[in-house]
């Protein structure tokens, strides 16, 4: 096979070093051992064959995948309410603070934040989280912050930077979807270990560490939980951090719906409590602060005796270029948005969250096969069915399904959340919503609620 390759210029090498003189024209032979047929080659390239990536088709979120499957044909008779998004700000009634807006609109006006930014965040808006979050048992400064588009993303790149394929990560069942969706898209096994209803959601720790072994990569602790609405207790979280200590597991604690918890009730941060367990600590401002389209997360690095390292921090450095970071305008909002919105904004929504959530419980757990756990914080309540009673359906699913049919009410099955026979209660609705879709439910149970035999015989003695 031969090139012509053309020299412009007085003086030139060639591939052997040599000068040539002058424009010319100089001869090269390349010896190649490749011999393809031209037919064949013009017919394979004649040929379209354009496929989804391996990650692509393992990529399933399995909220949608139900959802999509599910006959949902509301009652034409009865408006829609839907109980199933967990969005505060879908119907208008918990509208973000002033004083959030206004730090928006100065950042835009400033003009200072309309250019890229490094991707883990502005060096200034990475001090101002560190600064809010920062305690004397778990200090931070900027550079244990890495600023994200969205907690999602804060989640995702702390699995990335956890954990290789054919590694396995510790998830709560129920829980988060998001945790299986991100995992086994990249190649990496999910175990799901049990949250207990009767002891208001707490870890079943025996069967948590039954679960480890030399391929435990990580372990996910969501607290305050979705879709429970449970808060661990400090002594809880100690056990947890036990079980971890013991098996040198890191933890990626999902603290979204951190200090949203009821009064009577406190919210504690993981990190504080530990003294030997690295933690990766996932925000943002998306549920405290009423802005999940603002897209603003974070990963906050407590390094524990060093085990992280450097290498950990490069690599979640790394993973961040991959897109250019968060929104540059609510970075630079950060600052007044942290420091300055008034105390009574938090506690308004927290007084909401919790009267819902009393409403939901107190009205749900006297309907006759229905079995509400009471949240101590976040924005859901799970419901219990006691699926021998309502034989008209098989399981979860169909049960929220006819509801929809029935009733115009949306409440998620918790089969999403991969936990049969409950459904998920969002409970940011508008308070007279809350009440009828509360009525409609118990319609809807006094209909298809059948006692067993045993119970119509107990009732007749």
């Amino acid at each position: 096979m031969s090139f012509v390759v053309k020299m412009n210029g007085s003086q030139n090498n060639d591939i052997h070093g040599n000068f040539i003189s002058g424009n010319g024209v100089h001869h090269v032979s390349v010896r190649t051992h490749v011999n393809v047929d031209p037919a064949k080659l013009k017919s394979l390239r004649q040929r379209w064959s354009v496929k989804p990536s391996e990650m692509s088709k393992k990529t399933l979120n399995p909220i949608r995948a139900i959802v999509d499957g599910m006959k949902l044909t509301p009652n034409p008779e009865k408006p829609m309410i839907a109980l199933s998004i967990g969005d505060p700000t879908v119907f208008g009634n918990l509208p973000t603070d002033d004083t959030v807006l206004q730090a928006m609109k100065e950042a835009i006006d400033s003009h200072k934040y309309n250019g890229y930014a490094p991707s883990v965040g502005y060096q200034k808006s990475r001090e101002v989280v560190a600064d809010f979050y920062s305690c004397p048992e778990a200090p931070l400064d900027g550079k244990d912050v890495i600023l994200t588009s969205g907690c999602s993303q804060a989640i995702e790149l702390a699995i990335s930077v956890l954990c290789n394929p054919g590694d396995n990560i510790l998830v709560p069942r129920p829980g988060f979807s998001l945790y299986k969706t991100l995992a086994v898209s990249m190649g990496i096994q999910v175990k799901h270990y049990n949250l207990l209803p009767e002891k208001s959601w707490e870890i079943d720790l025996q069967h948590l560490e039954s679960l480890i072994d030399d391929k435990t990569a990580c372990l996910i602790v969501n607290n305050p939980s979705n879709p429970c609405g449970s808060v661990f207790s400090r002594e809880h979280l100690h056990k947890i951090l036990s079980v971890a200590s013991r098996n040198c597991i890191p933890i990626l604690a999902d603290e979204i719906y951190g200090d949203m918890v009821f009064p009577g009730c406190d919210f504690q941060p993981l990190a504080p409590l530990s003294s030997d367990v690295p933690i990766l600590s996932c925000g943002g401002l998306a549920k405290r602060w009423l802005v999940p389209g603002w897209r603003m997360g974070w990963i906050l690095i407590h390094d524990r005796n060093d085990i992280f390292g450097t290498a950990i921090r490069e690599g979640l450095v790394k993973l961040s270029q991959r897109i250019l970071g968060p929104c540059t305008v609510v970075q630079g909002a950060l600052e007044s948005i942290l420091n300055d919105t008034p105390p009574e904004f938090y506690q308004g929504t927290i007084s909401f969250l919790k009267s819902n959530s009393e409403i939901c419980y107190s009205e749900l757990s006297t309907v006759p096969g229905l079995n509400p756990v009471m949240p101590s914080g976040a924005m859901y309540i799970m419901v219990g069915i006691e699926m021998e009673h309502f034989p008209d359906f098989q399981n979860d699913v169909e049960f929220t399904e006819r509801l929809v049919t029935e009733q115009s009410v949306f409440c998620l099955p918790a089969t999403a959340f991969e936990y049969p026979n409950f459904f998920r209660i969002v409970v940011t609705v508008p308070e007279e919503m809350m009440i009828e879709a509360c009525i409609r439910i118990r319609e809807f149970c006094a209909r298809h609620y059948r006692p067993r035999s045993q119970d119509s015989h107990e009732l007749d003695q």
